[in-house]
This record gives structure tokens, sequence and C-alpha cells, in this order.
């Protein structure tokens, strides 16, 4: 059920359950972080598996020390930069918090949201949310209700309406080796955005096997239908003469035999309004029955560099 009534969430949460909730990112299938009951429904209903860790929502940066400890300072000084927002960092965790929220390691993934909906049900809880994406694993992130309401049906009693995100792609993820900030996942908030705060990032994106904080894996974020990423999108249609093809371009439309839907992001060729929009064109391809997806490769920069990092883990090849 899709509501905006917060009492139902706050009900289901301190019973035990999940729902949906909304950030400024993507929707969040959300439960209570320190009860395994509702972290195992998480995991169960988005068939996502127990080796990836979650992240843990909290009220502000005055609650981080609840799940976290040892907290370097340049970790408090991006928090008190970019909090609330989308950034998620990756700190030593609190000995209270589960192994099934952290993957079994001994580092959590913790952020403050900023939506009010979402600060306003976590400011009436006594316990954090961990919560992933409420998308199947794998699949494209919800940035509306009715996203959520596609995937999961009766399966989840309460979607919490917060309309639709305002930054359209999920947090970047920065950890810390040796006090040093390290990047495990781009997202709404730029590279530059956070060297101009913590000075140089190294850069660790994508493990397979063993990921250090969510948002790791080569294969995520991904259309049912085969999905393309190219720098020249008119080329590689040609490619495919007897296809029924859908693209996905930044800010310039194009027409061409074979292309049966156009989505461009942004006509005015803003990158923020672009990463908005991402996964909602995305779905909206994905359910206009094309034999494939081509999509064009966006500037490697800025919020480029982010939503080029989710295409790339679209790309499944037919």
């Amino acid at each position: 059920m899709i509501t905006s009534n917060l009492n139902l969430a706050i009900h289901e949460l301190v019973n035990d359950g999940i729902v949906a909730i909304p950030t400024e990112t993507v929707y969040g299938l959300a439960g209570n972080a320190r009860n395994e009951t509702a972290l195992r429904k998480i995991f169960i209903l988005k068939n996502r598996p127990f080796y990836n860790p979650l992240i843990v929502h909290i009220r502000s940066s005055a609650y981080l020390n609840t799940v976290a400890q040892n907290i370097p300072e340049i970790a408090m000084k991006l928090a008190r930069h970019f909090w609330p927002g989308p950034l998620t960092l990756v700190l030593e965790k609190q000995m209270d918090i589960s192994d099934l929220v952290t993957a079994g390691k001994n580092t959590v993934a913790v952020r403050v949201p900023n939506h009010a909906l979402t600060l306003e049900l976590l400011n009436q809880l006594e316990f954090p949310l961990a919560a992933p994406s409420a998308n199947p694993f794998g699949s494209i992130s919800p940035t509306s209700a009715q996203h959520v309401q596609n995937y999961f049906g009766k399966k989840l009693k309460v979607i919490v309406e917060g309309g639709n995100c305002e930054r359209g792609i999920e947090s970047t993820i920065i950890g810390f080796e040796e006090n040093q900030p390290v990047l495990y996942r781009h997202g709404s908030i730029s590279m530059e955005e956070i060297e101009k705060v913590a000075g140089s990032v190294k850069v660790i994106v994508k493990n397979e096997h063993d990921p250090q904080a969510p948002g790791m894996l080569s294969r995520h974020y991904a259309p049912i239908t085969t999905t393309y990423l190219t720098n020249n999108v008119p080329e590689l249609t040609k490619q495919f003469p007897q296809k029924k093809i859908g693209v996905l371009m930044f800010k310039d439309s194009i027409k061409a035999k074979g292309i049966a839907k156009v989505e461009v992001l942004s006509e005015a060729g803003n990158i923020q309004e672009a990463a908005k929009n991402l996964y909602a064109a995305l779905h909206r391809l994905d359910k206009a029955n094309l034999d494939l997806i081509i999509a064009e490769r966006f500037p490697n920069e800025d919020l480029g560099r982010s939503i080029n990092d989710r295409l790339e883990r679209a790309i499944k090849k037919g």
C-alpha cells in the first residue's frame, strides 16, 4: 500500500516488519537495523546475497557514535559538510551492530538521508534503519513509490509516499584507510565535490566476491532488456537493422531507422537533472517491449562519472 501515513510505517517497523521509504537518492527497503528478523526479511524480499552489506540510516550526525566508533576526524568533516545528504561513510562498527548489516565485516556503512518525511520517521523511532534500495537485487533502482509498488505489489504492506527522488542515483560511498578517504561507489556527490572537502581520494570500486561496501558488484542497477553503452549511438543502431530499439540520450534527441523510443535525460544539458531522471527513464524503456536499449555514454567528469558507472553495470549483452 502506498501511503503518506507514517504511523502505519512505524507500526510495521516496531513489529519486526519492513517498509519502503523515500530518500533524496532512491527509495529504500527499510527495517530495524538492530533486529535480525527484520534484517533477514530485507535480504529475502530483495533476493539480496548476505555477503552484500547494508547501509544504516540515522537521524543525525549526533547519532553516529551509536553505530560507529573510532571515527576519523576527516570522516566527521565530511559528515558535517554533506549530512543530511547522499554521502555514506564506511566506519568501524559498534560491537552491537549485527553481522547481517555488515556482512560479517568490522565496518558499517552509515548516512543521514536528506528527505523530510524519512527524517521525521527516524526521529520517531528508537532505532536506526537498515535500508538498501527497494528493488529486487540487481534491478533498476526505484525513484518513485510506484516503482516500488510495481516490483513488490502486496508483498510489501507499506510504501511511504515521498514523491519522486530529487537526486535520482544512490549515495556516494567513502571509506577510510589509515584515516585517508577511499571511494567505494560513485554517487550523487561527485568526486570533485568530495575532494574539495577531503583532499585526494583513492578509488576502489567494484568487488564481485568480497564487497567492502554496498554497491560494489559489477552487475547492478540493470534493466531486463539487453542494454548497450556507447560513445556513438547512431553507429551502433546500424548494427541492429531488424531490432526495435530504445535509446537513452543525455541532451540531444535522435531519429533513425529502428529507433522506437527515445528518452532524453536533460534537454538543457544539466547533469544534475540527467542524474535525477536516469532510473525513471530506464524503467520506461524497460517496459516498452523493446529488443534492446542503447545508452549514450556521458562526459566522464562530475556526475557524468556516476551516471556512466550505473550504465556500465546495466550492460547485459544478449
